[in-house]
């Protein structure tokens, strides 16, 4: 089993193949090459377009007017007015009659930036007319992508329904998006984990194996020792039915354990997997534990809520977070 490893010392940048001395430099990254085979028109859209993708412009930033440009690159003015022109057209670039052009975005009149793939083309086009491979570009997007803090974190389980209920659980309590896979799903396409801290069980960690030296270490998911129901049940003056409502088999399971230490023969738990076709099934209980997604969907004043992630793991989890991304 391999985590990605977040590789923190600096990359070092790859020698354009193209790079000649007649390329005139107008910024550290725009550039146009009059040896070239693709048209300068087309050189000035793909610049710019890169410095869009790479985030050296920003939404609503103005690009420099027609003639600035036209005079720091040395090339007709009519040159670089048809490549605004084009990308106005791919809804790169907005602007009205008389105004500067500005990136799209929503801070841009409300435009709404290209889309995803659009990036992603522009970007595959780019480094294909300044003479890079695929590989190469595969290479080094893998490199940045593993080098960036982890924007998401992936919950790992075996059982699906335990696995919704901690991915839940989770996202409750975190501002981060939280995903989800089987230990399987990671063993064997271990790419899942690239941009993600990884939150398992013990047992799922042991399905996992060790993570390689230098990567993201995966915080355990621990089990609350459910003490506010514990003493719910205690704070009972008489012989009661105890409702446990779940969507999680597993979860029954564990709970039954824990709650069988205060139900004795005094006691009867009532246990049902959510969801619950038949609330009658549920008619005699005097208190109904339910977890996370079922309390959402059960109604009354006798339910009381369960949550099976003890609260150092949600700790734990936030205090990682916080740490990958101040160390960038």
């Amino acid at each position: 089993m391999r985590l990605v490893a977040p590789h923190k010392k600096a990359m070092e940048p790859l020698s354009n193949p193209r790079d000649t001395s007649a390329a005139r430099s107008v910024a550290p990254s725009f550039k146009v090459d009059r040896e070239s085979e693709v048209p300068l028109r087309q050189q000035v859209a793909d610049q710019i377009v890169y410095q869009i993708v790479t985030g050296s412009l920003g939404a609503g930033q103005s690009v420099p007017s027609v003639r600035e440009l036209a005079r720091r690159l040395r090339i007709h003015h009519n040159t670089v007015s048809g490549a605004y022109q084009d990308l106005v057209q791919r809804g790169w670039l907005s602007g009205g009659h008389g105004s500067r052009l500005k990136v799209c975005g929503m801070s841009a009149g409300g435009v709404t930036a290209p889309d995803l793939d659009s990036l992603i083309n522009a970007t595959i086009a780019l480094a294909r007319r300044q003479g890079f491979t695929l590989q190469q570009l595969r290479q080094r997007v893998r490199e940045r992508l593993i080098a960036q803090p982890p924007d998401q974190i992936l919950v790992v389980e075996e059982e699906p329904e335990l696995r919704r209920l901690l991915q839940a659980e989770i996202a409750t309590a975190m501002d981060w998006r939280v995903t989800s896979c089987a230990p399987q799903r990671l063993v064997e396409d271990p790419a899942c984990a690239i941009g993600a801290l990884v939150a398992a069980s013990r047992a799922a960690l042991q399905v996992l194996g060790p993570a390689p030296s230098g990567s993201y270490p995966a915080v355990t998911i621990t089990y609350s020792q459910a003490t506010p129901q514990l003493q719910a049940i205690r704070r009972l003056n008489r012989p009661a039915v105890v409702g446990l409502v779940s969507v999680s088999p597993s979860f029954l399971a564990l709970a039954h354990g824990l709650l069988a230490l205060v139900l004795g023969t005094r006691h009867t738990l009532l246990p049902v997997l959510a969801p619950v076709d038949d609330a009658s099934r549920l008619q005699a209980a005097d208190l109904i534990f339910c977890d996370s997604l079922a309390y959402a969907d059960l109604r009354g004043p006798r339910r009381v809520l369960y949550r099976l992630i003890a609260d150092d793991t949600l700790q734990s989890l936030r205090e990682a977070m916080e740490a990958l991304h101040a160390d960038r």
